[in-house]
């Protein structure tokens, strides 16, 4: 359907639907199919197992697995018929998994993209046909956010201490010296010939803000490829994908933690053929002076972005929901409209400071067109009112704040 032709919140609090959960080591166990996602600073699957298992459940059985890469904990829980071949397929996806990260990491020498990164400034640099389109999609997405998603952030990531580090405060002058080689402008594709070029000595690109997405869509197209229709793919700390239904039920119950604490649910959303991510201000900082400096960076002042906690935004994929959750965090609730305006079928959640001690105010806004296949779903449960917030079907809400 289509919304009024304004960008406006939605009303809504949300609130955890009471199934019969019990704390862990402050970790939501959700029993069956429903599941948490609790960061170490901002995300963090919780599911039911912590190795791999396989499980029969009539004829359906019961796949779950996890692996290290790229940083965090990629996990994949699958339904289907055989066991063992859940199991190969799992082990495919983690495969492939690995292959970007040797690909796409900024950390390691020998990948492709710290080759680009040393020779891209002296020469054209050929570049291998998926990663070409994964570059063309985030020179996109910067240009479309206006520079609020840019890959080129990497020298002012260095500035802070980011890269590597826990960070630190930078002197003026290193973060004016940052800034003249940042700008996804200065990053030249040529499809034709699928070489990458920058136009300016110093530019480095960091697909820290968008490649575990992209990672998470390659693991569900490979499920996808052998027939898998149930599944849950997550990149550990960021971004998380529902293919499909867990058996005997309508999507996937997911929780996204409060942004003050970490023992706490903030929202619940329930996902079926649909993308998750979330960024916030405690997956990385520092405390100086009692102030709190992010390692989310606003690319055009060269400094954390401030009064706000944390964003989610669901998508039709995972990729896109991991650049727009970092996109979201930096333009704001005030500079959301005119993306949302141009984009259809996107939800964002804005947590920002009220004012008081653990308290914050959350803004939900939509596409103005949203309206979903068939066979998708993107729904956050509504708090004390009981009756959700579905996407499909949502009235335009207003922001709530809510004091803990």
């Amino acid at each position: 359907m289509n919304l009024p032709a304004k960008c406006s919140p939605a009303r809504s609090a949300f609130s955890i639907i009471a199934r019969g959960f019990e704390m862990s080591r402050g970790l939501f166990l959700l029993p069956k199919h429903n599941f948490t996602i609790k960061p170490s600073a901002l995300l963090l699957l919780a599911l039911l197992c912590a190795v791999p298992n396989v499980r029969a459940a009539g004829e359906v059985v019961r796949y779950e697995a996890s692996h290290n890469a790229m940083g965090t904990v990629f996990t994949v829980v699958a339904y289907g018929a055989d066991g063992r071949q859940l199991a190969a397929v799992v082990n495919e996806a983690f495969e492939e998994i690995d292959r970007i990260d040797a690909q796409m990491s900024n950390y390691k020498p020998q990948s492709e993209l710290s080759a680009i990164n040393r020779n891209a400034a002296t020469e054209q640099v050929l570049v291998e046909p998926q990663l070409f389109r994964l570059l063309e999609d985030s020179l996109r997405y910067g240009e479309e956010t206006g520079g609020a998603f840019d890959i080129t952030v990497g020298p002012l990531m260095r500035a802070w201490g980011f890269f590597r580090g826990q960070g630190r405060l930078p002197a003026k002058s290193e973060i004016g010296s940052a800034l003249e080689k940042i700008g996804y402008q200065h990053v030249h594709l040529n499809p034709a010939a699928r070489t990458i070029r920058f136009d300016t000595a110093g530019i480095e690109i960091d697909l820290g803000g968008i490649a575990k997405g992209y990672a998470v869509d390659r693991a569900v197209d490979i499920l996808r490829s052998y027939g898998v229709t149930q599944a849950l793919v997550s990149s550990g700390t960021s971004t998380i994908y529902a293919l499909g239904a867990p058996p005997d039920d309508r999507a996937w119950r997911i929780t996204i933690r409060d942004p003050y604490d970490a023992e706490k649910a903030g929202d619940v959303v329930f996902l079926k053929n649909f993308a998750l991510s979330v960024s916030g201000n405690y997956e990385k900082f520092f405390e100086l002076d009692g102030k709190i400096y992010s390692h989310i960076l606003n690319p055009l002042t060269g400094r954390p972005v401030e009064n706000m906690l944390s964003t989610a935004v669901l998508a039709p994929r995972a990729t896109q929901a991991d650049a727009l959750s970092t996109a979201m965090f930096v333009l704001g609730v005030e500079g959301r409209c005119r993306y949302l305006s141009r984009h259809p079928n996107l939800a964002a959640v804005f947590y920002q400071p009220s004012g008081s001690a653990k308290a914050f105010k959350r803004t939900i806004t939509r596409s103005l067109s949203f309206h979903l296949p068939a066979d998708s779903l993107a729904e956050i449960e509504g708090d004390g009112e009981n009756t959700g917030a579905k996407a499909e079907s949502a009235p335009v809400l207003v922001g709530l704040d809510l004091a803990l």
